[in-house]
């Protein structure tokens, strides 16, 4: 073949682009809805430094289509189920779903999307695509640090058995769809891009490890040690379902709404944490928040000093957010 003749015409390099811009000016809308759904810090920070980031990748396949003879800032998804897709990545909206929706960009959508653009600058014409081959090499080098953070969240946040089967059962899911389109370009997906030398995250962009740090200040609540160790007890019985257990924990006439038994129920509690502390004189106020197959619900607690360790005088729900249709 002629050095001149390249793999595909103008028209074709340009289809390319607009496909590849509706996968990216997509994700950039979903990233940025989910920030404010997204109760874990670290996992809030990435998304919104992505968001950034995407959104220049969308404006520069953009501005690249008119030099390929093509309307500007057009996005074309190639065919329905690549928009079916996507609509299943958007998917995961509740607040316990963070794993999910991380899964969804992290471990399928760009590493799909590096692996299309790498096979594309192998086959880019070097003699009159330059400038596709200047785009393309800075949006694999953005795509690859965004995954190696992604990735990091991601460890950082399965901590347990059954949060990495969510994400696998999810990610082979996707996977399965992504498939089924035949990826962004609908041809057929490329060969995985190796993601074993991943660059590291960078300062003030999306180092996770800051963001990790970051939470975890916010995780370290200043409490007496007694009480650390009474609300790390009231967690295990109300994951438990002991009922008997949990009164070990509550003054007579504990205040509460009544609800507490039914939430934990339709949520199926697994595992909870302290999501905020506060002193008020000699008691103090805690929020749980447990998270299960079904969901999450928060509680309110109310503790006071008593004789034989910290007492609840309040537990009540204060919010439940469901997984699942009720």
């Amino acid at each position: 073949m002629h050095p001149l003749a390249g793999f595909a015409s103008v028209e074709e390099s340009a289809g390319q682009i607009r496909h590849s811009r509706y996968a990216v000016e997509r994700m950039m809308r979903i990233l940025g809805g989910w920030i404010a759904l997204t109760p874990e810090l670290s996992a809030k920070l990435l998304l919104g430094r992505h968001v950034w980031d995407n959104a220049q990748h969308a404006d520069a396949l953009g501005r690249r289509l008119p030099e390929l003879r093509a309307r500007a800032h057009v996005s074309e998804p190639v065919n329905a189920a690549f928009v079916a897709f996507m609509d299943a990545i958007e998917e995961p909206e509740r607040p316990p779903q963070t794993v999910e929706r991380l899964v969804g960009v992290y471990r399928v959508l760009k590493p799909h999307l590096v692996a299309v653009y790498e096979e594309l600058l192998r086959r880019v014409n070097e003699v009159y695509e330059p400038p596709t081959e200047r785009l393309i090499t800075r949006l694999i080098e953005d795509e690859r640090r965004h995954i190696a953070a992604g990735l990091a969240i991601l460890q950082h946040l399965v901590t347990t058995a059954a949060l990495d089967e969510r994400a696998r059962i999810w990610q082979a899911r996707l996977e399965g769809l992504l498939a089924a389109a035949g990826g962004v370009t609908g041809g057929g997906l490329p060969a995985p891009a190796s993601l074993d030398a991943l660059p590291p995250a960078q300062a003030l962009n999306d180092d996770a490890r800051e963001f990790i740090r970051l939470e975890q200040s916010l995780t370290h609540w200043p409490m007496p040690d007694a009480l650390r160790s009474t609300l790390q007890t009231l967690g295990d019985a109300l994951v438990a379902g002991d009922a008997e257990a949990v009164k070990r924990w509550l003054v007579p006439g504990c205040a509460g709404d009544g609800g507490v038994e039914p939430a934990l129920a339709r949520v199926e509690p697994r595992e909870h944490r302290v999501v905020a502390f506060a002193k008020i004189g000699q008691k103090r106020v805690v929020k749980i928040r447990l998270e299960g197959a079904g969901g999450a619900a928060t509680l309110i607690t109310r503790w006071a000093p008593a004789e034989g360790g910290w007492r609840a005088e309040v537990l009540e729900v204060s919010a439940v957010d469901l997984a699942r249709p009720a």
